[in-house]
């Protein structure tokens, strides 16, 4: 709890320390999917008739398992050839079309019987806002902003979802899921090939699976496997809430154990993740051919969240990015190779990275930059950095730590993912440790992480598209250009009123949370597009 009198409103949220790290091999995309499923309502929300529906997800059920031994035999007659794939239609045996059928039928029955988005609905006439949820590698985050007043609301709904969840339209909304997956990653320019390059750098880690999951383990997940994954999961001791705002800490303590204290644990102890990443032993190389900019993205293993030697990563990121930073100095301004350059470092829970993108410029070729990006590099190994550079990216960091703590929503939010990973408390450490790096610590760090034989190198040439160019598009920073494609087309899908409603909350929200020129830009842009689609369907 942080409180904050002020705005009468407390941003409130709850993680569930479970993410796409925490499935296994046939059912990657759990974690995501249960996203989806806990908006579908309780036995007390989301339905006319409780006792109906739950019959109807009862027969539903049994004709899945009579589906699944069908789909048995179809996969293999997939792997002998006789039919080409199992997701076609006219492969189906004459059984499983009966049995679709008869499913089909009931979903139209128990659509009579559902309210549609009735949580968000009662989170919206109470003067909610922001109500969504996402998932990472690590966790998953369900979020709003509500009235002061309203908080035991909050605590009553997600109480109810978290001890009385039913999962109705599951096989539906595993077909959202499916078709989610179809415009985020599949039908976007890039979005196959970024899969591609995770599941290359990481060879043996859960990290090497993308979050919205395989398509074939999204298609043949089962409500079974959905029910013990919940129950092993979101059980109490694998959940943490956290409230900034306008609150009463003895008022949340309160309706904490008025609420909270009904739900029970999970029916043994969470899985460790213990599967490490092999030791690379050979450069990977990806050539792809894209609707995007010429661009070379380089990677490198390193460490995990709050690991010693992340604290000089972070401040390496810091030396070579931003309009200060070496990389944008030397390829951007002085050389002209480049019109975008970056590097970060990534921790996560149980593993991380270093990357470096650029973008050529002109008749540059992503090869060009990725050369010059070695020359610094090489410097960095052997001199040591400045004594005015390093203190230029701690104070920025400084200035940083401190503008993140201006918005009550964006603090819930670091609160619970540092808690989620590790501790919430990082938030108070992290500049100290920042403050406390040397010029000696970014020099081993790049001697001991950068090996340029087991790096991961993706080169990106541009492939030319066949729709014309949106010029406010074309009007973004070139490194936002493919996310913006993204998003357009993501929305341009959306006939849900109260979905975009939601996605246009959060979006105005992020606009003042950032200070990137660029990110603005992008921002008001789907902001823009939001509201356009919003004009069209009402």
């Amino acid at each position: 709890m942080v409180q904050r009198p002020g705005d009468p409103s407390v941003a409130a949220g709850w993680v569930a320390h479970v993410g796409s790290v925490n499935e296994k091999p046939g059912i990657t995309g759990m974690a995501h999917l249960f996203e989806h499923m806990m908006f579908k309502g309780t036995q007390t929300i989301g339905t006319k008739d409780y006792e109906a529906d739950r019959e109807i997800m009862a027969r539903k059920d049994s004709l899945r398992a009579l589906m699944r031994e069908e789909e048995s035999k179809l996969r293999q007659m997939q792997r002998r050839g006789i039919i080409e794939t199992m997701s076609d239609p006219d492969a189906w045996t004459e059984k499983y079309r009966e049995l679709q059928k008869e499913f089909n039928d009931l979903i139209e029955a128990q659509r009579d019987i559902i309210i549609k988005d009735e949580l968000s609905r009662i989170y919206s006439n109470a003067g909610a806002t922001g109500l969504n949820a996402f998932t990472s590698y690590d966790l998953t985050f369900y979020i709003i902003t509500v009235p002061s007043n309203r908080i035991e609301l909050f605590f009553w709904l997600e109480s109810d979802r978290l001890y009385n969840p039913v999962f109705r339209e599951f096989y539906a909304e595993r077909d959202v899921v499916r078709e989610e997956r179809r415009l985020r990653i599949e039908s976007t320019p890039t979005g196959k090939y970024e899969e591609t390059f995770e599941s290359m750098f990481f060879t043996s880690h859960p990290y090497s699976w993308p979050i919205i999951g395989w398509p074939s383990d999204v298609e043949h997940i089962t409500r079974e496997q959905a029910n013990d994954f919940y129950n092993l999961y979101y059980g109490a001791n694998n959940l943490t809430f956290v409230f900034v705002g306008d609150l009463d800490p003895d008022n949340i303590i309160r309706l904490s154990e008025k609420y909270l204290a009904r739900l029970p644990g999970s029916p043994g102890p969470i899985p460790e993740v213990i599967t490490e990443e092999l030791t690379p032993v050979a450069e990977k190389r990806m050539i792809a051919y894209a609707e995007t900019n010429p661009t070379v993205r380089i990677r490198y293993h390193t460490v995990p969240h709050n690991h010693r030697d992340s604290f000089a990563l972070d401040v390496l990121g810091g030396i070579l990015s931003g309009r200060t930073g070496r990389l944008y100095r030397d390829l951007v301004l002085d050389k002209d190779i480049a019109t975008e350059v970056g590097a970060f470092q990534n921790g996560m829970k149980y593993a991380g990275y270093f990357q470096i993108n650029g973008v050529a410029k002109g008749d540059y070729v992503p090869e060009d930059v990725e050369q010059e990006i070695y020359k610094h590099i090489d410097q960095l190994r052997n001199e040591l950095v400045s004594d005015r550079e390093l203190q230029r990216v701690k104070n920025q960091n400084i200035a940083n730590s401190y503008r993140r703590l201006g918005s009550n929503f964006f603090l819930m939010i670091q609160l619970g993912l540092y808690e989620s990973i590790d501790s919430w408390d990082y938030l108070n450490t992290q500049p100290e440790q920042i403050q406390e790096v040397t010029a000696e610590d970014i020099k081993r760090v790049v001697n001991t992480y950068f090996d340029d034989e087991i790096r991961t190198v993706a080169i990106y040439y541009t492939q030319e598209a066949d729709t014309p160019v949106d010029p406010e598009i074309a009007a973004l920073p070139t490194a936002l250009q493919a996310q913006a494609r993204q998003m357009r087309n993501q929305i341009q899908q959306i006939d849900n009123v109260q979905q975009l409603e939601m996605m246009l909350s959060q979006a105005r929200s992020a606009e003042g949370m950032v200070e990137d020129e660029g990110q603005i830009k992008l921002i008001n842009y789907i902001t823009k597009t939001i509201e356009e689609r919003l004009e069209e369907i009402r």
